[in-house]
């Protein structure tokens, strides 16, 4: 067998992205084959770094350049070399155990009048033996905004019934709509990779870019990163932050504070806070304090009071969340300031000046002091190590663990076994108790975005809240993660009536099992693939012709199949 030196090969399965997911959905392992990248030069350099540094510099592959695609000749001799491999029949080869390799797929240059940017072959098997091969071309061009270069429906059928010898064929359509994108939000300072798609399927499509009929099948694709300015639980994000930076604090040994206020400090606002209940020995720290929590608001005009209710300030707050609140809200700049804090509110608990109220089931280290104050004894406290900050960071934990589930089951004492089993469990350590309170925050940012965007109601918040949940007990927290939600296109079709798709493809099929074939038709906003600009090789070149700036461009991909019996 001669080396292949000109051909790079990679196996792609698993948890990696798939280069060609964008036209087509078949085996979940493939080989990708590509030009390969040659460094001899490079190496040769480092044996004698004494050489014009620039020249070398020159001759090393740029990172950020991609992958590079071979010609389109050389493509398809080695699909043909695939092909010949898994043939049974070629029993001169010598292979006595055939297998049945993963799909192979070849990044092409587009050098040929029909701008052919990947060839790729999948094995037909019956059992555990290779039956034939289906070879896939895809053909890209543009992007355009003139919609005389796009297809006509019936004559890609008629193409596809000459092609195969078929006189009955079955069309699918797709479509995927943009229903929010922070990125293209103004004002927006950096690029977000937050959005919120929805994926239509329909049977028996009509013309070329239709609208898709309510009887579709809709799945929303949502992908949110928390931290937004604009959203409506934005403080609560930075009330997280405090505590996440309290909790590294603690892991690392050393705790960055926030600058200190030019306002009241936290520990002038402490001392208030405790003069004020000096004045209430019934331990009545409510009534009278709910004005000081800070709110977190949210435009839900088009929402029922029931779904307005979650964004509403909790009323129970305890003495140790109230607390919690007013060295928070300041931030307190320093150990020593926080040191300060508590030895007041511990001195005070000790004179008895203060019996307050706190949560029964209360486990912070502060809590159990507060029960010994009941019975006048209390054990005596180090506050020159590291026990200030994380008496501060369990309060906190505590505290922000009661909102998050009052906000998604409404009462924090009728926490589902799904919350006590997992997401307020305090078995674990308590940086562990902070990562599952951040995959909180994130199920509540898209929860709200669903609510303030979509105008979501419970029927279609709980099955989102129930899939959130069942991914954040199984996987860490992944921000990038794309939640799926099956709904009815009735429900989102005011978003996107009036829009433009960002990928739009109708699916023409014949056959049936092993014996299907199909070609695809489709128009996309971005680049079909990734190695078009790379290669310089006028692939995408701008075709647009009486195109309006204002009109949507798109690139045009035309995938086909044929296929090679073996028997």
């Amino acid at each position: 067998y001669i080396l292949q030196t000109d051909v790079e090969i990679s196996l792609v399965g698993g948890s990696c992205k798939s280069p060609i997911e964008r036209f087509w959905n078949g085996s979940s392992a493939m080989y990708i084959l590509q030009k390969a990248i040659h460094n001899e030069e490079s190496e040769s350099m480092e044996e004698s770094r004494t050489d014009d540094a620039v020249y070398a510099s020159e001759l090393l592959p740029k990172e950020h350049a991609g992958p590079l695609a071979l010609s389109v000749g050389r493509a398809k001799q080695l699909i043909s070399l695939y092909t010949m491999v898994q043939n049974p029949n070629m029993t001169y080869l010598g292979i006595s155990d055939l297998v049945v390799l993963p799909p192979l797929w070849v990044r092409c240059d587009g050098s040929d009048p029909e701008h052919t940017c990947w060839i790729g072959a999948e094995p037909l098997k019956a059992g555990n033996k290779v039956t034939g091969v289906n070879i896939y071309t895809v053909s890209c061009d543009g992007p355009t905004a003139n919609k005389a270069c796009f297809a006509n429906l019936e004559e890609l059928k008629m193409e596809h019934k000459i092609r195969h010898h078929l006189s009955v064929v079955t069309t699918k359509g797709f479509a995927q709509y943009e229903l929010v994108a922070a990125a293209a939000i103004e004002d927006t300072i950096a690029e977000s990779g937050s959005n919120i798609f929805v994926d239509i399927t329909w049977n028996g499509v009509d013309k070329i870019l239709e609208t898709p009929p309510l009887i579709s099948a809709a799945t929303l694709n949502i992908a949110l990163e928390s931290g937004d300015p604009r959203s409506p639980v934005f403080q609560l994000y930075q009330e997280l932050q405090f505590l996440f930076a309290l909790a590294e604090g603690l892991k690392m040994g050393v705790t960055e504070w926030p600058e200190p206020s030019e306002s009241e400090s936290a520990l002038k606002l402490v001392q208030e806070f405790l003069t004020d209940l000096k004045k209430k020995l019934d331990g009545d720290c409510v009534s009278g304090n709910r004005n000081e929590t800070e709110k977190i608001r949210c435009d839900t005009a088009a929402v029922d009071s029931c779904i307005k209710s979650i964004f509403g300030e909790r009323g129970d707050l305890d003495f140790t969340e109230q607390l919690w609140g007013k060295m928070k809200s300041k931030c307190v700049s320093s150990h020593q300031e926080l040191r300060d804090c508590f030895a007041l509110v511990i001195k005070s608990l000790e004179l008895g000046e203060i019996q307050p109220w706190i949560h029964q089931g209360s486990s912070s280290f502060l809590s159990q002091l507060i029960q010994q104050s009941y019975h006048g004894k209390m054990e005596d406290v180090c506050l020159s190590d590291i026990t200030p900050i994380q008496m501060l960071l369990e309060i906190g934990l505590e505290k922000m663990k009661k909102d998050y589930v009052s906000f998604f089951i409404g009462e924090p004492d009728t926490c589902s076994f799904l919350f006590q089993d997992y997401f307020i469990s305090t078995s674990v350590d308590l940086q562990e108790q902070v990562h599952r309170v951040q995959k909180l925050h994130h199920m509540l940012e898209i929860i709200v975005s669903c609510i303030g965007l979509l105008q979501f109601r419970h029927e279609n918040l709980f099955p989102l809240t129930q899939i959130c949940m069942k991914y954040y007990k199984e996987n860490p927290l992944n921000e990038k993660h794309v939640f799926q939600l099956p709904v009815r296109p009735a429900l989102v079709k005011k978003f996107y009536q009036n829009d433009n798709p960002e990928i739009w493809k109708v699916q023409i099929s014949s056959g049936h099992g092993q014996k299907e074939v199909k070609t695809t038709w489709q128009v996309s906003t971005k680049p079909p693939v990734e190695h078009g600009a790379a290669n310089n090789s006028g692939l995408f070149s701008d075709s647009t012709v009486n195109g309006s700036p204002e009109e949507r461009l798109y690139f045009i991909t035309m995938t086909q199949c044929s296929q090679v019996q073996f028997t």
